[in-house]
C-alpha cells in the first residue's frame, strides 16, 4: 500500500472539513457533494503547481463551493448570526490564508473555523 502524500492528505482534509460544514447546514446533498469533488480536483492542480500553498487549499475549496452553490441553488451558508434583514450569506477569511474562517461581513465577526460551521449553527439553533 503506498503511502498518503502530503499533498493528498491536504485535499482530504479540505474535502472533510467543507463537507463537515456542509453536513451542517443540511445541504449534503448527492450532487452537491459532486460540487466538493469538482472543486477538490480543480485545487489539485493548482497545489500541484504552487506546492506553498497548500495551507490555502481549505479556504479555496470552501469558497469554490460556496461560488458553485450560488450558481445552482443560492446564497450559502446563510449568516446565523444577524436575526434582522435580508439573509446573507458568510465570507470566507483570509480570502487567501491559512486557518481560514467563516465570517459575518456585516457584522464584523469571526462565526466558525472552516470545517466548525456545526458549533454556530447548533449555538444559534439553541439560543
Amino acid at each position: 500500500m503506498e503511502p498518503i502524500t502530503p499533498l493528498e492528505q491536504t485535499l482530504h482534509a479540505a474535502r472533510a472539513l467543507v463537507l463537515a460544514d456542509l453536513v451542517a447546514g443540511r445541504v449534503a446533498e448527492a450532487d452537491v457533494v459532486s460540487l466538493v469533488e469538482e472543486a477538490v480536483r480543480q485545487r489539485r492542480w493548482w497545489v500541484e503547481q504552487w506546492p506553498e500553498g497548500a495551507p490555502y487549499v481549505a479556504g479555496l475549496v470552501a469558497q469554490d463551493v460556496q461560488d458553485a452553490l450560488l450558481e445552482r441553488y443560492g446564497r450559502w451558508p446563510l449568516c446565523p448570526v444577524c436575526g434582522t434583514g435580508d439573509p446573507h450569506a458568510l465570507d470566507v477569511d483570509p480570502v487567501l490564508g491559512a486557518d481560514p474562517h467563516w465570517v459575518c461581513g456585516e457584522a464584523g465577526v469571526k462565526v466558525a473555523a472552516v470545517g466548525s460551521l456545526s458549533e454556530a449553527i447548533g449555538g444559534a439553533a439553541s439560543s
